[in-house]
């Protein structure tokens, strides 16, 4: 089950835009002609593409939950700027959303694993191709689950703030859904539940690598972090770009 109303205050200040991330992005806007287009998935409370279009970007953010959507939509103070957010499942984005419109489509923090299964997965890079404009990256940043091959139960380090600390439990089961529960603690000591018992696909860089390569992807780019550090497997965290 999915209590995400929970984590909703604090959403902002656990999933903090670094300075390298914000440069990463920069770095990949400047090879396009302006106005770039960018859409990001499961956009959260939409902070990010917020900033993005203060830029003068084209921005356009999707995500399932109302709660975060809602948080993303009030953001949109400015009616100026070219921001949209959209209440959608990256399963209907090659329906809704236009083909080879965009420059930049993003997946971040993971939560492309919340698209279950190895067939909807695939799906996804498959549409993502589509949506992309020629030239266009699509950019994916998640766990690295090929550190976890053998499977088991898995607590990562939790994230944290001044106000919160969010905990994450992951049981891993290779090759099918695996288990994620999730609570965030709050600085007056309360424990409130984000995920119980929620299904997740342990989706590894080397399956990256292969379903990019059937959607159509011809370069695949790997880093462990946003400052483009080398990805040699071992590390948490990995971020893929694919052209």
């Amino acid at each position: 089950m999915e209590y995400l109303k929970n984590i909703v205050e604090y959403y902002d200040e656990l999933y903090v835009v670094s300075e390298s991330q914000q440069k990463f992005y920069d770095d990949l806007i400047d090879t396009f002609p302006k106005p770039v287009k960018l859409l990001r998935t499961n956009c959260g409370t939409g902070y990010f593409e917020h900033s993005l279009a203060k830029e003068g970007l084209d921005v356009t953010g999707i995500e399932t939950d109302r709660d975060l959507l809602k948080s993303a939509n009030l953001r949109r103070r400015n009616q100026l700027m070219a921001v949209r957010f959209f209440e959608m499942s990256t399963l209907d984005m090659a329906r809704f959303l236009g083909k080879g419109f965009y420059n930049i489509i993003s997946s971040l923090e993971s939560r492309i694993c919340f698209t279950h299964g190895e067939t909807l997965i695939k799906k996804f890079f498959f549409d993502a191709k589509q949506l992309l404009a020629p030239g266009g990256i699509l950019i994916v940043s998640l766990i690295n689950f090929n550190k976890y091959k053998n499977g088991g139960k898995i607590v990562l380090a939790p994230r944290e703030s001044i106000r919160t600390k969010l905990n994450t439990q992951l049981i891993i089961n290779p090759g099918k859904d695996s288990i994620i529960n999730q609570t965030i603690e709050t600085g007056n000591g309360r424990i409130l539940p984000i995920l119980e018992d929620s299904t997740f696909y342990p989706l590894t860089p080397d399956e990256i690598q292969k379903f990019g390569k059937e959607a159509g992807f011809k370069q695949i780019e790997m880093y462990s972090d946003f400052s483009k550090s080398p990805f040699t497997g071992t590390e948490d965290n990995v971020i893929v770009v694919l052209r």
